[in-house]
């Protein structure tokens, strides 16, 4: 008799790639299906960690481009 095989886990998203989910987030454009894989893949840790910075990055990227168009 064949024994049953344990659950195959599925492969875990590169850094690159959470970071490529993250930026999609924040334009808002995905397809279903990529959606659909990304989130079997990625890490909510790593989603929300590379959220925090991007977020951060964007507050900043603000704060300098408005000091350069005052001055």
């Amino acid at each position: 008799m064949n024994a049953p095989q344990p659950p195959v886990a599925a492969p875990r998203a590169s850094f690159l790639r959470t970071v490529k989910t993250v930026a999609w987030s924040f334009i808002g454009i995905r397809k279903n299906s990529e959606y659909k894989q990304d989130l079997a893949q990625a890490n909510p840790f790593h989603i929300i960690a590379v959220g925090i910075a991007g977020a951060v990055l964007f507050v900043v990227g603000l704060i300098v481009l408005v000091n350069w168009v005052v001055k």
